[in-house]
């Protein structure tokens, strides 16, 4: 049986409930997945399928492979027919902040991170591209279970960041899992470090996973991996399109940093830097802006 550690809290909302993971039945080498939204939740599931299938022979298990057991807008008996079903190593994503789902201590847990602001922008995008019909579905299914409605947005970025904050934030995020960094199953990854090494970081995880990937593989693994090439598989799945308007070009968007820049005003990056100064000791804020390849630090090392 797999050593588990109990939530200490809900994180239900209109998108996505924690309880869902109530009768979850794990396996020993399960891989999970744990980002706040934005952060390289798809990128991550790309590079660990990649990593687990390097000669590119994913099986086809409709569009199942890697699920999200949160999401409220699929229905939960699916979900884990399907993970039943899996024969290989499952890999599972999941948004909620580590208190909110159970540990098993087993398995791989995988964080990805991003420098806050990045993130808020790429939600603003996200959240402006979310078809009507899909946000009028969610809070239907919301009101009718005591739930708050994800509120409709106008392109108030003080608005979204109230909602961010609550909801969203990686600052939030990255306080639940901290803790756990010296956990042998807890394993930190950063979005800036995938951009300036995608090989390296790749090589890394492989370690962390116990995935050994033939030499000769390696190249074409980190290829795939690329984020134009993930956009382009994404656009010929064409499973996007009905959650976004403009389908993966607003799902992926641009996938730069710093546009942040250009957009908050300075009362949103003071408040901004009130939430990191609040939430996270100084080592972990340093970190989530800048990643390992610029303050030397390994979280899961320290």
């Amino acid at each position: 049986m797999v050593k588990v550690r109990q939530p200490a809290r809900e994180f239900r909302r209109a998108i996505e409930d924690s309880l869902r993971w109530c009768d979850f039945e794990p396996r020993p080498d399960d891989i999970f997945i744990s980002t706040p939204p934005k952060s390289g939740t798809t990128w991550m599931q790309g590079i660990v399928s990649s990593l687990l299938w390097p000669a590119g022979n994913t099986p086809d298990d409709g569009g199942g492979r890697s699920p999200w057991i949160d999401a409220r807008f699929i229905p939960l008996e699916r979900v884990f027919a399907q993970l039943d079903a899996q024969e290989h190593r499952r890999y599972i994503k999941t948004h909620s902040p580590a208190d909110c789902v159970p540990i098993f201590e087993e398995c791989k847990y995988i964080t990805v991170y991003r420098d806050g602001r990045d993130a808020l922008m790429s939600w603003a995008n996200h959240r402006g591209a979310m078809r009507s019909e899909l946000v009028d579905f969610l809070n239907a299914s919301a009101v009718e279970e005591g739930l708050p409605p994800l509120p409709l947005w106008d392109g108030d970025m003080d608005e979204l960041f109230d909602q961010w904050a609550t909801d969203c934030s990686p600052i939030t995020h990255l306080a639940s899992r901290w803790p756990l960094r010296n956990d042998g199953f807890a394993f930190f990854m950063h979005y800036n470090d995938l951009k300036a090494d995608l090989e390296g970081e790749m090589r890394r995880l492989a370690i962390f996973l116990d995935i050994e990937v033939p030499e000769d593989l390696w190249p074409e693994a980190v290829r795939r991996c690329g984020l134009s090439v993930m956009r382009e598989e994404a656009r010929s799945n064409g499973g996007v399109d009905k959650v976004f308007e403009n389908g993966v070009d607003s799902f992926f968007h641009k996938g730069t940093n710093g546009r942040w820049r250009d957009v908050l005003t300075q009362a949103q990056l003071d408040r901004y830097a009130a939430l990191v100064a609040n939430g996270l000791p100084d080592d972990a804020a340093r970190w989530l802006e800048s990643g390992s390849l610029v303050t030397g630090v390994r979280p899961h090392e320290s």
